[in-house]
């Protein structure tokens, strides 16, 4: 399984941090700002009852953390996991943040989530625990104010049933933007459920060509095989690139000449693991992230390449899909191996720039077609991927340092436009 490496001050929460502060001073960030922008402005705790099937009634917790609505409204996802913690939305908060402000999009970062295991529950457990949360943090919700999103373990079911329960809390009314990655039917963006993975992969041929590796003759090792994970697999095999290797958390499958992605997502699809794939070798999490491949691709979740394993990595240069996947320790030395590393406020920016796109369409109450969203998608991540390389090569640094650099200065030049209400 997968294995959150957890330290008692919220190791994820200290790496977004160390980043902020390392850009601040780079950019030489007034105190002022520094002070606003290092924490959240609302951190919400809230604990809920929950009926069961069986009649008992548990006590779950959950949380919604809104970082400072800069830019524009506040966005981000909602996650159920055992293992979630407030620590770690807070993390994600931020660095929302600095994903929407990297790519260009008018929003600001927030996180949700409920700290549930939701593969013990059943459909009307998992139904009556969203719509009880949903209404829990309602008060911090809204079209212009906190707009939720899909995230882990969660997806278009879940944000209809968070759209189904604001509209009934607002009389009734329809409240089409006030939640995003829903179903088509209910005003949905077509391509949002693909926008992580092909956003990352238009990233990755980008960085495919920097290092001077044919797409035809690259090999990808990927860690998860959930949504982001299944729609960077099929694209980049699409492309031509080998996928020798994939996991999610029951353990992984390796082929040197080449899984059959395809195969490997029905097979999935029917099965519920990619474990024992047929033609495929079992090869553990561990085994995966320190294979021989040209692109290693953590997609599950935060802290899985770590100061143990880092010195053990193999690959040419890291995508991150999943959110914090990399400890500061691990970035470091991957930094002194000359391991390039794509940070996750840049590759996994996709899902944050096709949400902005459903929020703009069902403001407008008309629907683009997926090709254009498509074309756009892919203008959005080329542009912002350019725009950190070239600082990356003016200031001689790499691709994180020069991420955090360009979204901080944008956040920080809206700060300061919008002045202080004291």
């Amino acid at each position: 399984m997968f294995e959150v490496q957890r330290r008692s001050e919220a190791q994820l929460l200290q790496t977004a941090r160390h980043f902020f502060d390392e850009a601040a001073a780079r950019l030489g960030l007034e105190r002022s700002l520094r002070e606003l922008l290092r924490y959240p402005k609302r951190k919400l705790i809230v604990g809920f009852p929950v009926q069961m099937d069986s009649g008992e009634v548990r006590y779950v917790e959950g949380y919604r953390v809104q970082h400072h609505a800069v830019l524009g409204p506040c966005k981000g996802g909602v996650r159920y996991h055992p293992d979630v913690t407030l620590e770690e939305i807070e993390a994600l908060a931020i660095l929302a943040t600095w994903e929407a402000a990297l790519v260009g999009v008018p929003l600001s970062g927030a996180k949700g989530g409920v700290r549930c295991d939701p593969k013990t529950l059943s459909l009307g457990e998992l139904e009556r625990l969203t719509r009880r949360y949903t209404a829990e943090i309602a008060p911090l919700l809204g079209p212009e104010q906190d707009i939720p999103e899909p995230d882990l373990y969660t997806s278009e079911r879940e944000m209809a049933w968070m759209l189904d329960t604001l509209s009934m809390h607002a009389h009734g009314r329809f409240m089409t933007t006030a939640v995003t990655g829903k179903p088509l039917v209910l005003g949905g963006s077509p391509g949002r459920d693909l926008a992580s993975g092909r956003g990352a992969f238009f990233i990755a041929m980008e960085v495919l060509k920097s290092l001077g590796i044919p797409v035809a003759e690259a090999t990808v090792a990927i860690q998860g095989f959930g949504n982001a994970g299944t729609s960077f697999a099929r694209s980049i095999s699409d492309a031509g690139a080998r996928v020798i290797a994939v996991s999610d958390s029951s353990g992984g499958v390796w082929d040197e000449r080449g899984l059959d992605i395809l195969a490997l997502i029905e097979y999935k699809r029917s099965t519920g693991s990619v474990r024992n794939f047929p033609g495929a070798d079992t090869i553990s999490n561990e085994e995966l992230l320190t294979m021989k491949c040209d692109l290693l691709v953590p997609a599950a979740i935060e802290n899985q390449l770590t100061e143990a394993n880092a010195g053990l990595v193999k690959a040419k240069a890291v995508l991150e899909i999943a959110n914090g996947p990399t400890t500061l320790e691990a970035d470091r030395i991957f930094h002194e191996r000359g391991i390039l590393v794509v940070p996750d406020i840049l590759a996994n920016a996709g899902g944050m720039i096709v949400s902005y796109f459903e929020w703009v369409q069902g403001h407008k109450a008309y629907s683009w077609g997926a090709e254009h969203i498509e074309n756009l998608l892919y203008q959005f991540m080329s542009r912002a991927y350019h725009t950190v390389q070239a600082v990356c090569d003016r200031e001689n640094t790499d691709l994180r340092t020069a991420a955090y650099c360009v979204a901080l200065d944008r956040v920080a030049t809206a700060a300061r436009a919008r002045g202080l209400y004291a």
